[in-house]
């Protein structure tokens, strides 16, 4: 799934190689078995490959990278997952260039879509997204975060 605005159709190019050697990452046949960490995948796209347990949306936040796109590819479970324009949201905490992220408050709306396993979300530096919200209870899950420099 990719949800964007029109403004930002033209604007990158999903399609280009750094996007394609990303997706050929994800199409491996041992995603479930990774460590947990950082895998490099070529200049510019690496994998975080993480392990945690779903929360209450309460405890969940917004965050927003200003140099890296997120693919947010769930492996292993699923989710909640949250998404709204940056722009309309209210900074909870301001940007920190070393970790490229910053927090917001939690709008009155937003958008979620329930992230299932082999499924993934596509958020520009433009898209905050709320990750790891709870289906039903908190569960365990194994989720690959491909970051793509812009």
């Amino acid at each position: 799934m990719l949800n964007t605005s029109i403004q930002l159709a033209e604007k990158y190019d999903y399609l280009s190689e750094k996007f394609k050697k990303a997706f050929e990452f994800l199409r491996r046949g041992d995603l479930k078995t990774l460590e947990k960490g950082r895998i490099p995948i070529t200049d510019g796209v690496f994998a975080l490959v993480q392990e945690y347990n779903s929360k209450p949306r309460e405890e969940a936040r917004f965050e927003t990278h200003d140099r890296f796109f997120d693919i947010q590819f769930m492996a292993d479970g699923q989710e909640y997952f949250g998404v709204a324009a940056k722009a309309d949201l209210e900074i909870d905490e301001p940007y920190k260039p070393e970790a490229d992220l910053a927090f917001f408050k939690t709008p009155k709306e937003a958008s979620f879509i329930l992230l299932k396993e082999g499924e993934f979300a596509i958020v520009s530096p433009e898209e905050a997204h709320m990750p790891q919200v709870m289906v039903g209870a908190p569960a365990p899950i194994k989720k690959i975060v491909i970051k793509v420099q812009v």
